[in-house]
């Protein structure tokens, strides 16, 4: 089978820009001997004076339609080698509107003005560098475009799915269609005197041999089936996967894991297996497969790109419904390597666990043997060591991201894999501190950004500063204050920007630790620079003004200002303006914190529970949260997204710093 660049990840590499070269040169030679090298030319489409862009157009279609059908039919490419384009219906109409007013008014696409500039065309290099100006317009408003990219998506929808014909049939449909244009064609430049008597003999004949390989498909064998590939690592580049490779998948039977080959797998220790585990965190505590990580779905995609796991990755939860919507999703987005447990936990529980005494049906020779290794492994008493996978070490039933109890630290320290980090200021530092920790001063992942003081540094800066630390995708980091936790949570967002969700704050911090007299000492740990990979995509949780804006104006989304009371109401300011945003609500990050014993930490669940139900009507509700420079929010936004399971939480980091200095938008008081 034919291994096209597009499957194996390689149009960014040397040979692939080889390839797009030749190909680049040869395609504008074809469309400079169909005289595409003339803006008259191709304009006359418009004015019926030469109507060779239709020939050609409809000519690649039809050999491209035929061709790919063919090679399909002789197992010679499948579906999964061929990128499939998502249909939005919203932006590829406003696109093909625009595309279509700048070709009739100059005669140039981008491709054919590239052939008209070598051709010494004067209008087409003037087209091509207007064109190369409206990109560069178009990337600074498309922070105001966005939102058309995905008007009227519908996924990939290919055209004979929308007219409900077979592949075969839409084929064959679209080469009479051609034929029939190129006999309109013939006619019509007879009746302008372009064509002799008899010029289009050639044609017919090309016409009929199009017509006679149209209706081979239909007598033609069903395509081969597919040979199983190797898939692709997950990274650099991940490659959209669409509906045929996924049904192509599941009928090939490589979207799950049988509970009997995954307990082995387990037993064995097989390095790179990834367990992760969507069920709640009571359940996860209650009981997990040895090594899994425990996460909610929408954190999967950022964990992926993150740790990069090699080996398979394996979703479960009590059944399979969950796993298995999260696994298309994962595919889609290029995970390659992600699996579902057939019949989930409780099917693992019902055919790996269950005595064999309990049995009803008798088992295969060597399975009772092994169902009794499997029950000694995975049913270790309370507290018994586990085997952890390399992206699970450390997880120890906590939930991360979280809070960790200084207990629990205590009995982890200088444990493989947790890496701690003391946010307090530099003389207490030196003072003493939790053996193995390292200082960071937290204003060094903050500056200017865009002229917008004290922001959280870019995804880029932030990695570079995780290296310095030592620090690797996949080790859990317990962050250190004193009385701020909002420091910990600042550095969290900063983790988060990474796609780093272990992470835990340490309840009570220093303080906690310092009264119950756990270790401490004065010594620098010694740390080895890593390389920490910087994620392919901006975070999904940092929103700017104009997001924030609109959200005003909807009324649909809560617009939380964390600020203390009097400069929400305006009496103090320490800003361009006083005040606050148009239609929002105030709750002091100060009130989520209470003192105990001269420690300042987070008030119960339940109590902070009670309070953000009567400012939230819903779990799901859209909220926005923000302060001044983004700190104070930070500790809101962490309460509200990893201890009380909200899940639509935005941050707008620029905070009133920006939107009081911005005179355009609207202030309340």
């Amino acid at each position: 089978m034919i291994e096209t660049f597009y499957l194996a990840n390689g149009l960014n590499t040397p040979a692939g820009f080889l390839a797009a070269f030749l190909i680049g040169l040869a395609f504008g030679f074809v469309l400079e001997q169909a005289g595409f090298g003339s803006s008259r030319r191709i304009a006359g489409v418009f004015y019926f004076t030469d109507l060779r862009v239709i020939k050609v157009m409809f000519s690649a279609l039809v050999t491209a339609a035929l061709g790919l059908a063919y090679l399909q039919v002789f197992g010679l490419l499948g579906p999964e080698n061929v990128h499939y384009s998502p249909t939005v219906l919203g932006a590829q109409a406003v696109g093909g509107l625009i595309f279509g007013v700048g070709f009739a008014m100059s005669g140039w696409c981008p491709g054919t003005s590239a052939v008209g500039m070598a051709s010494g065309r004067l209008d087409a290099a003037v087209f091509l560098a207007s064109a190369i100006l409206g990109s560069l317009v178009f990337n600074e408003l498309y922070p105001a475009l966005k939102p058309l990219y995905g008007w009227g998506g519908q996924g990939v929808r290919l055209v004979h799915q929308s007219l409900g014909l077979g592949r075969t049939g839409f084929i064959l449909v679209l080469t009479l269609a051609a034929v029939a244009v190129f006999q309109a064609v013939e006619r019509i430049d007879r009746w302008r005197a372009q064509a002799p008597q008899g010029a289009g003999t050639g044609r017919r004949s090309l016409s009929l041999a199009l017509v006679i390989l149209a209706l081979g498909l239909v007598v033609a064998p069903t395509p081969r089936p597919l040979k199983a590939t190797a898939a692709p690592a997950a990274e650099p580049g991940l490659r959209a996967v669409s509906e045929a490779e996924l049904l192509a998948a599941v009928a090939q039977a490589a979207d799950h894991i049988e509970p009997e080959e995954l307990a082995q797998r387990l037993l064995a220790g097989e390095p790179g297996l990834t367990l992760i585990d969507l069920r709640t965190p009571a359940e996860y505590q209650t009981f997990h497969l040895p090594g899994a990580v425990n996460l909610a779905l929408p954190e999967l995609d950022s964990f992926l790109r993150t740790t990069r796991p090699q080996g398979l990755v394996v979703l479960y939860s009590n059944g399979m419904t969950h796993p298995a919507q999260a696994r298309d999703a994962l595919q889609r987005m290029g995970h390659r390597n992600v699996y579902i447990l057939t019949d989930g936990l409780k099917g693992f529980m019902e055919r790996c666990l269950k005595p064999v005494s309990l049995r009803t049906e008798p088992l295969q020779p060597g399975l009772a043997e092994k169902v009794r290794a499997w029950r000694a492994f995975f049913l270790q008493p309370a507290g018994a060591k586990e085997k952890p996978s390399p992206a699970a070490e450390g997880a120890t039933d906590l939930k991360a991201p979280g809070l960790a109890p200084t207990d629990w630290l205590a009995a982890n320290l200088g444990r493989e894999g947790i890496r701690l980090v003391d946010l307090r200021d530099q003389a207490s530092y030196n003072q003493g501190h939790i053996p193995g920790s390292i200082r960071l001063d937290l204003e060094s992942l903050r500056g200017a950004v865009r002229g917008v003081p004290s922001m959280l540094l870019p995804a880029r800066l932030l990695a570079g500063q995780m290296s310095l630390l030592g620090l690797g995708p996949t080790d859990l980091v317990v962050l250190i204050t004193d009385s701020k936790p909002r420091d910990a949570t600042l550095f969290g967002l900063a983790l988060e920007r990474l796609g780093h969700l272990r992470y835990l704050i340490l309840e009570g911090g220093s303080i906690r630790w310092t009264a119950e007299r756990r270790p401490w000492d004065q010594k620098l740990p010694m740390v080895e620079v890593s390389a920490y990979p910087v994620p392919a995509q901006e975070d999904g949780f940092t929103v700017g003004f104009e997001e924030v804006l609109a959200a005003s104006r909807e009324k649909g989304t809560i617009i939380l200002d964390v600020r203390p009371a009097d400069y929400f109401k305006g009496l103090k300011s320490d800003e361009a303006r006083a005040g606050h945003i148009p239609g929002a609500v105030n709750r002091p990050f100060q009130e989520d914190l209470t003192e105990s014993g001269g420690q300042t930490v987070f008030k119960p669940l339940a109590e902070l529970e009670k309070a953000y139900a009567g400012l939230i009507p819903a779990k799901d509700a859209p909220v926005i949260v923000h302060c001044r420079t983004g700190h104070q929010a930070s500790q809101t936004w962490f309460v509200l997204k990893r201890l009380l399971g909200y899940t639509r939480v935005k941050w707008y980091d620029a905070g009133w710093t920006e939107w009081a200095a911005r005179e355009e938008l609207p202030v309340e008081k």
